[in-house]
């Protein structure tokens, strides 16, 4: 069925005639008439009748009419469709590490919404390995974290985000009481303060422990990197954290470093989404936005 007959009646009803109709689209009043014998051939019926000398609706064109205008609307809004996308509206789903979440991710987002007002940004701060589930099952669209979690194999498509060194810290107090963490074979009364088990950089330095079989007086977990900052910075205990999410206290003296044979290592951080994600231009956005905050 060609649309342009199904316009072309819409425009006989709204004009109240086959003439008008013909003035508006600019056709023969001809063309009108066979384009209107086109469409009742196709829908085996009679939409108009003559009475007297002007052509009115039947029964059948009056039932019609609700039917083109939502099939004419529904054609209009296809028609959009590519410039409702161009305009990045919609909803986003993006899943974050808590550290790159408070310290990295800001400034990417004021931006975001500066160029797409109309979107919905979904944002959630996660443990990393739950993003990395999340993007697998497809529960995300996009997911910002530390790829040494591993375990998605070819599943996502990642982006290189930024490499950081991490470090152990501590108040100057704390540090002078118990400054040696190369030692092996030692027990040091000191409490680690960090994130749940499954973060990224707990997982490294306490493997390091092991290694050195250094044992810690105990562990307290929190999921508030700044509030596990003020306990630190406050003598409470010790804390393994990236070193941008500490450089500020570091550089005014609040916190200061304890050497570890931990130098040299680093972690990655990646922008991610399901290989088989369809990338809308509000999540090509997101992603090049992040790629142009990565260091």
């Amino acid at each position: 069925m060609d649309l342009k007959y199904l316009n072309t009646f819409r425009v006989i009803v709204e004009e109240g005639g086959f003439s008008k109709a013909a003035d508006r689209l600019g056709y023969t009043q001809s063309t009108i008439t066979f384009q209107i014998g086109q469409l009742e051939q196709e829908l085996s019926t009679s939409l108009f009748e003559k009475i007297g000398r002007r052509m009115v609706l039947t029964k059948a064109g009056e039932h019609l009419i609700p039917y083109v205008n939502e099939v004419l609307s529904s054609v209009d809004r296809l028609r959009n469709f590519e410039d409702d996308l161009a305009e990045c509206q919609g909803d986003l789903r993006v899943g974050v590490g808590e550290t790159l979440l408070c310290f990295h991710l800001p400034a990417i987002l004021k931006e975001f919404h500066k160029k797409a007002p109309k979107a919905r940004l979904f944002l959630r701060s996660m443990n990393c390995y739950d993003i990395r589930d999340e993007l697998v099952a497809g529960s995300l669209d996009i997911g910002v974290f530390y790829n040494c979690v591993g375990g998605f194999g070819t599943s996502l498509t990642t982006y290189f985000f930024g490499t950081y060194s991490l470090a152990l810290v501590a108040s100057q107090k704390t540090k002078k009481q118990y400054r040696d963490f190369i030692t092996t074979n030692q027990q040091i009364p000191v409490p680690f303060i960090i994130n749940e088990p499954s973060c990224v950089f707990r997982q490294l330095f306490e493997q390091y422990l092991r290694e050195k079989s250094i044992m810690l007086d105990h562990t307290i977990e929190l999921w508030s990197i700044p509030t596990i900052k003020n306990l630190v910075k406050n003598d409470v205990g010790i804390s393994y954290l990236p070193r941008f999410s500490v450089q500020e206290e570091l550089s005014d003296g609040s916190l200061v470093e304890i050497p570890t044979e931990l130098t040299e290592t680093t972690i990655t951080a990646v922008c991610g989404h399901h290989k088989n994600k369809w990338i809308s231009p509000l999540m090509q956005l997101f992603i090049d936005l992040c790629a142009g905050a990565s260091n």
